[in-house]
């Protein structure tokens, strides 16, 4: 009996299914909306394509990240030391052109030096090193080496260089450019899978955009001491920047 009275309530649900499915098609007394339309296939429809534009842009700035390393037996030498050396260092970026709202310090750091004694199996305390490095934004490109040696002769012995890295200021125009070249690359695209799929293309009908300008790349573990006298300047090449910027297109397609 059990049995058959789970059959029976699975027959009563199909029908009831099946009654209100019929109610919406023909606005029945059940109070669904006759207009109500059942979509069974999940399936996206459309064409769906990826675009891309690439611009090469001469960078306008130099990021240059320096700094002092001082050590000694004491805290207060070794701190002493950076913070005289370090204050050259700035004078010679300001007075060479570099704006101190375009000098930002990224790292500050007072450490332990230590060495391994064998013969008692354990570290032993040899002095203190400071580590200070400020980042540079240098708008006169024509300036890089001179700036770079001017740093380096102020600095001394002391002086470390972490790398050097290119940009640009204001990458709006080529965003623009490269923007142009996605989407006509993302519509030659879909104009070519229509023809040989034997469909009308029509209008895009959902578009997203993600954009990339390389930033600055620091390798660290180089250091420049003073520059002898008589030496030439350091010779600096910014090279291009390739900014890129990518579409996904969906186009509807027409009967």
């Amino acid at each position: 009996m059990k049995k058959i009275g789970i059959v029976a309530a699975a027959v009563i649900v199909i029908v009831v299914l099946a009654a209100t499915l019929a109610g919406c098609a023909e606005g029945s007394a059940l109070g669904i909306p006759s207009d109500l339309k059942i979509n069974l296939n999940s399936q996206q429809e459309g064409i769906w394509v990826n675009g891309t534009g690439k611009v090469s842009a001469v960078p306008d700035i130099a990021i240059l990240r320096l700094g002092i390393e001082a050590q000694s037996p004491k805290v207060a030498d070794a701190q002493a030391q950076a913070a005289e050396a370090m204050d050259k260092v700035m004078k010679a970026l300001t007075a060479n052109g570099v704006a101190e709202k375009d000098i930002q310090t990224q790292t500050f750091n007072i450490s332990k030096v230590t060495r391994w004694d064998d013969k008692n199996q354990q570290e032993v305390l040899i002095g203190y090193r400071v580590t200070n490095i400020v980042q540079a934004k240098i708008r006169t490109m024509s300036k890089v080496g001179i700036i770079i040696d001017a740093v380096a002769t102020a600095g001394g012995d002391l002086t470390r260089i972490d790398g050097i890295g290119f940009s640009v200021e204001d990458p709006t125009t080529y965003n623009e450019v490269a923007r142009q070249k996605a989407m006509a690359d993302a519509e030659a695209k879909a104009k070519q899978i229509a023809q040989l799929s034997g469909i009308t293309l029509g209008k895009p009908t959902y578009i997203t955009e993600s954009s990339y300008v390389p930033q600055p790349i620091f390798r660290g573990g180089f250091e420049k001491m003073a520059a002898a006298p008589g030496m030439v300047d350091t010779p600096i090449s910014a090279g291009e920047l390739d900014i890129t910027v990518n579409v996904q297109v969906v186009y509807s397609i027409l009967d």
